[in-house]
């Protein structure tokens, strides 16, 4: 009985044993044409890589020099560009300064400063003399006459402030540009001294020649002191003049011009107060020695200078 149930057994072991094979076959055909399993296979690999450990890829190190001559960077600057400069024109310009010039107009103040507080009396007596304001004006002009000292500071201001004054109407009407301002400044200073040097030489000679010596030393007190009070009244048209533009230093020559032509116009009328006094003189005589020893001879010069001074500019 043990025997037959092995013999079945048996029998039942061969029977089964085909049939694994062909479930087999069957499960490896079937995973053959499964489209699922690339997919599959896909997971898998992904999710391997989740364990693995990362790989460390060399890190590429740029040198900073590198970045800094590197063309690219510097065609992104909005600043500047190597491939297409821009060219940016630019004008020098000529700086003048007038520190000169203020200078020279401050230590011209300074100068009448000095003469003013030291021989402040000489002044005040000056300015009473030849304006009229004093009945005492014999003892007057005598205490003036004895002060050498304040009578020459005070034409060396006319001096310096007339020829300040003519340099600067010639460098406003444009007259002498090609010579040096301070150079035409010192040859404005010789030529008037040299003009009223030649006129005090020749007005003593005639009076010492015809004998009227007097007449000609009252003349040319008037002469000198007419000079001093406008040397005194150019400052302050000097100032304006050197440190305005346009209408308003147009409008400072005009006034000046106009003062100065007053002065000298005042100064033919007490000088024909003062010779008519000495000597019994028609005023049709001494317009003809005015037209032809003062108005003349001015014209002249000033003709010959502004020619001059053209032709230069």
């Amino acid at each position: 009985m043990r025997k037959a149930w092995v013999v079945i057994a048996l029998l039942l072991s061969c029977v089964a044993a085909p049939a694994q094979s062909d479930t087999a076959r069957l499960s490896d055909s079937t995973t053959r044409f499964d489209t699922s399993a690339p997919q599959q296979d896909f997971a898998l690999r992904q999710a391997d890589t989740l364990f693995q450990k990362p790989i460390d890829t060399p890190k590429v190190v740029v040198p900073v020099f590198s970045l800094l001559t590197d063309s690219t960077v510097y065609n992104k600057q909005p600043y500047f560009s190597f491939t297409n400069p821009v060219k940016r024109l630019i004008s020098e310009r000529a700086w003048q300064g007038k520190e000169p010039l203020f200078y020279s107009t401050v230590a011209l103040l300074i100068f009448f400063a000095l003469v003013r507080n030291n021989f402040s009396r000489y002044a005040t007596d000056l300015f009473s003399l030849f304006f009229r304001t004093t009945i005492k004006q014999r003892q007057i002009k005598e205490q003036l006459m004895q002060a050498p000292l304040p009578s020459l500071l005070l034409n060396l201001l006319f001096f310096v402030s007339g020829a300040l004054f003519i340099n600067l109407l010639f460098s406003h009407y444009g007259l002498g540009r090609s010579f040096n301002f301070w150079m035409l400044f010192l040859y404005a200073i010789l030529g008037l001294a040299a003009i009223y040097l030649v006129k005090f030489i020749t007005l003593k000679i005639c009076g010492w020649l015809f004998h009227m010596s007097d007449v000609t030393d009252s003349y040319t007190f008037v002469v000198f002191t007419t000079n001093k009070i406008i040397g005194i009244a150019l400052l302050p048209a000097i100032i304006l003049l050197a440190f305005t533009t346009g209408a308003f230093q147009q409008a400072i020559f005009t006034l000046s011009i106009t003062v100065v032509v007053a002065l000298f116009l005042y100064r033919f009328y007490l000088s024909f107060a003062t010779i008519e006094r000495h000597l019994k003189i028609s005023f049709f005589h001494f317009l003809l020695y005015l037209i032809g020893f003062e108005i003349v001879p001015l014209l002249l010069i000033n003709k010959l200078l502004f020619r001059f001074l053209g032709e230069s500019s």
